[in-house]
Protein backbone atom coordinates (compact mmCIF):
# COMPACT_ATOMS: atom_id res chain seq x y z
CA UNK A 1 0.00 0.00 0.00
CA UNK A 2 2.52 2.55 0.26
CA UNK A 3 4.42 1.77 -2.95
CA UNK A 4 0.58 2.78 -4.00
CA UNK A 5 0.90 6.17 -2.05
CA UNK A 6 4.58 7.21 -2.66
CA UNK A 7 3.61 6.40 -6.40
CA UNK A 8 0.20 8.81 -6.23
CA UNK A 9 2.31 11.47 -4.42
CA UNK A 10 5.16 11.51 -7.04
CA UNK A 11 2.47 11.81 -10.08
CA UNK A 12 0.70 14.50 -7.97
CA UNK A 13 4.08 16.69 -7.18
CA UNK A 14 4.95 16.00 -10.89
CA UNK A 15 1.05 18.13 -11.54
CA UNK A 16 2.13 20.90 -9.18
CA UNK A 17 3.54 22.74 -12.06
CA UNK A 18 0.63 22.51 -14.71
CA UNK A 19 -1.92 23.00 -11.62
CA UNK A 20 -0.25 26.36 -10.25
CA UNK A 21 -0.46 27.43 -14.26
CA UNK A 22 -3.94 26.73 -14.65
CA UNK A 23 -5.01 28.36 -11.24
CA UNK A 24 -2.77 31.17 -11.47
CA UNK A 25 -1.69 33.62 -8.49
CA UNK A 26 -3.83 33.80 -5.65
CA UNK A 27 -6.25 36.85 -5.05
CA UNK A 28 -5.25 38.79 -1.96
CA UNK A 29 -8.59 38.70 -0.37
CA UNK A 30 -7.86 34.85 -0.45
CA UNK A 31 -6.99 33.22 2.82
CA UNK A 32 -4.01 31.67 2.35
CA UNK A 33 -4.10 27.65 1.69
CA UNK A 34 -3.72 25.09 4.40
CA UNK A 35 -0.50 23.49 3.04
CA UNK A 36 -0.64 20.25 5.32
CA UNK A 37 -4.52 19.43 4.01
CA UNK A 38 -3.75 19.98 0.22
CA UNK A 39 -1.46 17.24 -0.69
CA UNK A 40 -3.64 14.89 1.73
CA UNK A 41 -7.35 16.01 -0.49
CA UNK A 42 -5.63 15.58 -3.45
CA UNK A 43 -4.11 11.61 -2.60
CA UNK A 44 -7.29 11.08 -1.48
CA UNK A 45 -8.72 12.06 -4.56
CA UNK A 46 -6.09 10.18 -6.62
CA UNK A 47 -6.69 7.24 -4.63
CA UNK A 48 -10.34 7.10 -4.85
CA UNK A 49 -9.70 7.52 -8.61
CA UNK A 50 -7.89 4.84 -8.92
CA UNK A 51 -9.95 2.56 -6.74
CA UNK A 52 -12.83 3.00 -8.91
CA UNK A 53 -10.63 2.62 -12.00
CA UNK A 54 -9.47 -0.63 -10.59
CA UNK A 55 -13.30 -1.60 -10.29
CA UNK A 56 -14.25 -0.45 -13.80
CA UNK A 57 -11.37 -2.94 -15.42
CA UNK A 58 -12.71 -5.63 -12.77
CA UNK A 59 -16.19 -4.94 -13.90
CA UNK A 60 -15.59 -4.84 -18.11
CA UNK A 61 -17.71 -7.46 -20.22
CA UNK A 62 -17.65 -8.18 -24.15
CA UNK A 63 -21.23 -6.81 -25.32
CA UNK A 64 -21.87 -9.00 -28.42
CA UNK A 65 -25.68 -8.71 -29.22
CA UNK A 66 -28.49 -6.83 -31.20
CA UNK A 67 -29.58 -3.26 -30.88
CA UNK A 68 -33.21 -3.15 -29.93
CA UNK A 69 -33.11 0.72 -29.02
CA UNK A 70 -31.38 3.49 -30.34
CA UNK A 71 -31.93 6.54 -28.12
CA UNK A 72 -30.00 9.80 -28.45
CA UNK A 73 -27.44 8.86 -24.86
CA UNK A 74 -26.81 5.93 -26.32
CA UNK A 75 -27.89 1.81 -27.65
CA UNK A 76 -29.65 -0.54 -26.01
CA UNK A 77 -28.36 -3.82 -26.60
CA UNK A 78 -29.33 -7.34 -26.03
CA UNK A 79 -26.42 -9.29 -25.18
CA UNK A 80 -25.36 -12.79 -25.24
CA UNK A 81 -24.52 -13.55 -29.02
CA UNK A 82 -21.23 -15.57 -28.67
CA UNK A 83 -21.65 -16.36 -32.79
CA UNK A 84 -20.93 -12.90 -33.72
CA UNK A 85 -17.38 -13.05 -31.93
CA UNK A 86 -15.69 -15.24 -34.83
CA UNK A 87 -13.64 -14.52 -38.05
CA UNK A 88 -13.97 -11.82 -40.27
CA UNK A 89 -16.94 -10.56 -38.38
CA UNK A 90 -14.18 -9.17 -35.42
CA UNK A 91 -12.62 -6.76 -37.85
CA UNK A 92 -15.41 -4.03 -36.84
CA UNK A 93 -16.91 -3.36 -33.88
CA UNK A 94 -20.91 -2.76 -35.73
CA UNK A 95 -21.97 -5.11 -37.59
CA UNK A 96 -25.00 -5.05 -40.45
CA UNK A 97 -27.87 -6.99 -39.20
CA UNK A 98 -27.74 -9.12 -42.37
CA UNK A 99 -25.38 -11.12 -40.62
CA UNK A 100 -26.32 -14.67 -39.36
CA UNK A 101 -25.86 -15.27 -35.61
CA UNK A 102 -27.96 -16.92 -33.04
CA UNK A 103 -28.31 -15.60 -29.10
CA UNK A 104 -26.53 -18.45 -26.85
CA UNK A 105 -29.38 -20.02 -24.91
CA UNK A 106 -27.24 -21.32 -21.66
CA UNK A 107 -25.48 -18.46 -21.53
CA UNK A 108 -24.18 -17.29 -18.17
CA UNK A 109 -22.70 -14.71 -17.24
CA UNK A 110 -19.01 -15.02 -15.18
CA UNK A 111 -17.93 -12.18 -12.74
CA UNK A 112 -14.87 -11.66 -14.27
CA UNK A 113 -13.22 -9.49 -16.70
CA UNK A 114 -13.89 -8.93 -19.98
CA UNK A 115 -16.28 -12.37 -19.70
CA UNK A 116 -19.82 -12.39 -21.99
CA UNK A 117 -22.03 -9.98 -20.71
CA UNK A 118 -25.66 -11.84 -21.13
CA UNK A 119 -29.31 -9.35 -21.20
CA UNK A 120 -30.13 -6.05 -21.38
CA UNK A 121 -27.47 -3.52 -21.48
CA UNK A 122 -27.47 0.32 -22.49
CA UNK A 123 -24.20 0.89 -24.15
CA UNK A 124 -22.67 4.89 -23.77
CA UNK A 125 -20.17 6.75 -25.83
CA UNK A 126 -19.76 3.65 -28.57
CA UNK A 127 -16.87 4.34 -31.08
CA UNK A 128 -17.34 6.02 -34.07
CA UNK A 129 -18.03 4.23 -36.69
CA UNK A 130 -17.47 4.29 -40.36
CA UNK A 131 -20.31 2.95 -42.06
CA UNK A 132 -23.93 4.85 -41.47
CA UNK A 133 -24.90 4.93 -37.86
CA UNK A 134 -25.69 2.08 -36.22
CA UNK A 135 -29.88 0.98 -36.83
CA UNK A 136 -32.09 -0.84 -34.92
CA UNK A 137 -31.45 -5.12 -35.18
CA UNK A 138 -27.64 -4.03 -36.05
CA UNK A 139 -25.01 -5.85 -33.83
CA UNK A 140 -22.42 -4.78 -31.74
CA UNK A 141 -18.95 -6.54 -30.52
CA UNK A 142 -16.96 -4.36 -28.18
CA UNK A 143 -15.76 -4.14 -24.49
CA UNK A 144 -17.00 -1.41 -22.02
CA UNK A 145 -16.95 -0.61 -18.42
CA UNK A 146 -19.95 -0.40 -15.70
CA UNK A 147 -21.31 2.74 -15.07
CA UNK A 148 -24.29 2.31 -13.25
CA UNK A 149 -27.96 2.11 -14.24
CA UNK A 150 -30.10 3.17 -16.72
CA UNK A 151 -33.66 3.17 -17.12
CA UNK A 152 -35.91 4.00 -20.28
CA UNK A 153 -39.69 3.21 -21.92
CA UNK A 154 -39.20 0.29 -23.34
CA UNK A 155 -42.81 -0.35 -25.14
CA UNK A 156 -45.19 3.08 -24.49
CA UNK A 157 -44.92 3.74 -20.56
CA UNK A 158 -43.26 0.51 -19.64
CA UNK A 159 -40.23 1.69 -18.13
CA UNK A 160 -37.07 -0.62 -18.04
CA UNK A 161 -34.03 -0.52 -15.54
CA UNK A 162 -30.94 -2.16 -16.96
CA UNK A 163 -26.95 -2.16 -16.38
CA UNK A 164 -25.32 0.80 -18.33
CA UNK A 165 -21.94 0.16 -19.66
CA UNK A 166 -19.45 2.98 -21.48
CA UNK A 167 -16.93 2.00 -24.07
CA UNK A 168 -14.08 4.91 -22.85
CA UNK A 169 -12.60 3.74 -18.98
CA UNK A 170 -11.97 7.82 -18.74
CA UNK A 171 -16.13 8.50 -19.23
CA UNK A 172 -16.82 5.55 -17.01
CA UNK A 173 -14.33 6.57 -13.89
CA UNK A 174 -15.88 10.02 -13.96
CA UNK A 175 -19.43 8.60 -14.03
CA UNK A 176 -18.73 6.58 -10.97
CA UNK A 177 -16.93 9.12 -9.23
CA UNK A 178 -19.86 11.26 -9.81
CA UNK A 179 -21.92 8.79 -8.41
CA UNK A 180 -20.00 8.29 -5.73
CA UNK A 181 -20.28 11.46 -4.65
Amino acid sequence: MSAMRTALLCAWLAALPVLAQTIGPAHKADPPPDASSAPTNQIDYLQATEAVRAKCIQGRRTICGRILKVLPGGLVVDSGYTSLMRHPLDRSWLIPSTVEAQREPNLVEKNEPDCVCVGLVFLTDAPKSRRPRPKVLDYVVLRAFPTGQFTYNSVGTIQRTVRRFSYSLPIAVRSNLKAEQ
